[in-house]
């Protein structure tokens, strides 16, 4: 993003607890409320039924997205072309091998904890949606999306107690514009460790660890293994030393504070591995130790408190709860009798996960999200689009969850159907797609029309592999960043920002609300399109095909 910007968009959450906030938070929150457009009835979206969008097709185009934002030695597959190797010297000056990861938006900087939330939502898609992302043939870039970030995110858990948050330093970065492979911009790399703790970081990332053990328990043993060590590791060292990342690693504070703190990816990562254990045949010794956890630290924790209204990189609730309901309507299939007594737990959980889903619908008693007049789910101005990707995600695993059960989700406003909350999620992603009022497609790369000037660095400059001339820090800024000409190397598969609560969107550069994309604005999306697609299919075909399991070959 420009200069003098804050990166990765957003950073106060506002959230409606059934317990009271801290008076500085609240404040700040109670602010952030008063300046946002009041709520109203949700309007009517332009008709998408008409408009027959290729879920496929956006399923393969946010994938690409995960290529353009490799750091380190590209691979032979690399199919985003106008990308080179970049940052092959992080972590020499500490001693310590950090080459790799993810870029987390349209700057040079590798922030710890918005790349480990996007591995997480990666692979909770590959989790929840592993088979129909295999039959729109994209599962293997999936698995390649997912290890990218792990083989990085293991490279930065150097000693049990020891973690590489951040690569880079936004202030410098961000008063360059350069391209990745030419960046003269300050590599120097945070950590957090237990003299400085992070429980938010560490927890976050054992979540990401514990989530891809999931993803690859079945096709590569011997690095889910790998991967579930890591993930056991960082709990205990982000539950032992708590503390919030942002106090030890300044540096991060300006671009991804945690307002929220640290008690939701406790739950969060503790959650992911009750699920990596229960599948890995740990018994007592593995599963039951972390659900007991989630149930004795639900309350203190805020698990069965927080009543929110969002979920993205930094308050994860709505994801906890969601994940912890999903017990309790699949405890016939897996639950251990030793759990039974943990079920009035689990309900206050499930509680306040409807008034998450209720929220989205419109159906609750005056917390609902707001909608822009074209039917958008509208949190704030900058960087909107990550929590309507976030919400379409939820959505849609809930409304799955509570099909398979029998159930409809409960609301104030009168009892949803799977189908409602299906139907929701695809409006929203209806309307990232095109159907909205400027009839753009906030998704790069996907239709006729979508973002040309998309605030990036790398896209927005001659490729490297075609000009390999050194474009200096303040050259890119006169040469590039202010060209009202498009960009000359497309972005496929980003999210951009999006538009303002009027449904207006202005594409360009400086616009760095609007038209910056994030890893973790396309993450979510990747279980929601390939669930799309298979409906689609289906629909086409007057039923359901034939299912098999390819992420579980028998």
């Amino acid at each position: 993003m420009g200069r003098g910007g804050q990166g990765g968009g957003g950073r106060l959450f506002p959230f409606y607890p059934s317990t009271s906030l801290p008076a500085a938070i609240g404040f700040s929150l109670l602010l952030l409320n008063l300046s946002q457009p009041r709520a109203s009835a949700a309007p009517s979206p332009p008709p998408s039924s008409a408009l027959a969008f290729d879920y496929g097709d956006a399923l393969t185009k946010s994938l690409l997205y995960f290529e353009a934002q490799r750091s380190g030695r590209l691979p032979y597959n690399q199919r985003v072309s106008w990308r080179h190797h970049s940052a092959l010297s992080d972590g020499l000056e500490q001693g310590v091998d950090l080459v790799g990861g993810y870029y987390d938006a349209g700057d040079n900087v590798k922030f710890g904890l918005p790349m480990a939330f996007t591995v997480t939502m990666v692979a909770w898609g590959v989790v929840e949606y592993g088979e129909e992302i295999a039959g729109a043939g994209e599962l293997e870039h999936a698995l390649e999306a997912i290890k990218w970030g792990t083989d990085y995110l293991v490279k930065a858990h150097a000693a049990p107690e020891v973690l590489w948050a951040e690569v880079g330093d936004g202030e410098t970065d961000h008063y360059c514009w350069q391209r990745p492979e030419d960046m003269t911009t300050s590599r120097r790399a945070f950590k957090i460790d237990a003299g400085h703790p992070g429980s938010d970081l560490a927890g976050e990332t054992a979540a990401a660890m514990a989530a891809a053990s999931v993803v690859f328990r079945r096709r590569n043993p011997h690095y889910s293994h790998l991967l579930l060590h890591h993930a056991q590791q960082l709990f205990e060292f982000a539950d032992k030393h708590r503390g919030n990342y942002d106090r030890s690693v300044a540096a991060a504070r300006k671009y991804y504070a945690s307002v929220s703190g640290y008690n939701d990816e406790l739950l969060w990562a503790a959650l992911w591995l009750h699920r990596a254990t229960a599948g890995a045949g740990l018994g007592d010794d593995g599963s039951g130790v972390y659900l007991d956890y989630v149930v004795r630290n639900g309350h203190a924790l805020g698990g069965t408190g927080w009543a929110v209204t969002e979920f993205s990189w930094d308050i994860k609730y709505a994801g906890v709860q969601v994940l912890a309901s999903k017990l309790l309507m699949e405890k016939g299939q897996r639950w251990p009798e030793e759990a039974a007594a943990a079920e009035e737990i689990l309900m206050q959980f499930q509680s306040k996960a409807e008034h998450y889903l209720c929220a989205c619908l419109g159906k609750n008693n005056g917390t609902n999200v707001r909608r822009t007049p074209g039917g958008l789910l509208y949190v704030r101005p900058w960087n909107n689009m990550q929590y309507v990707s976030g919400a379409a995600f939820l959505l849609t695993v809930y409304a799955d969850a509570l099909r398979r059960s029998g159930q409809a989700l409960p609301c104030p406003g009168g009892a949803a159907r799977p189908s409602d909350l299906l139907s929701t999620a695809k409006s929203s992603v209806d309307y990232i797609l095109g159907a909205n009022p400027m009839g753009l497609s906030y998704l790069v790369g996907y239709g006729p029309r979508f973002p040309r000037q998309v605030h990036h660095r790398g896209a927005s400059m001659t490729s490297y592999k075609e000009t390999r001339s050194f474009i200096g820090c303040t050259q890119g800024y006169d040469d590039w960043y202010g060209r009202q000409e498009d960009n000359p190397n497309i972005l496929v598969g980003a999210l951009v920002g999006g538009p303002g609560g009027d449904d207006v969107f202005q594409d360009e550069r400086q616009n760095y609300m609007q038209t910056e994309a994030c890893t973790y604005n396309t993450a979510p999306l990747i279980g929601v399109f390939a669930k799309l697609h298979r409906l689609r299919l289906e629909e086409s075909a007057g039923g359901p095909p034939r299912r098999c399991s390819l992420l579980n070959p028998r």
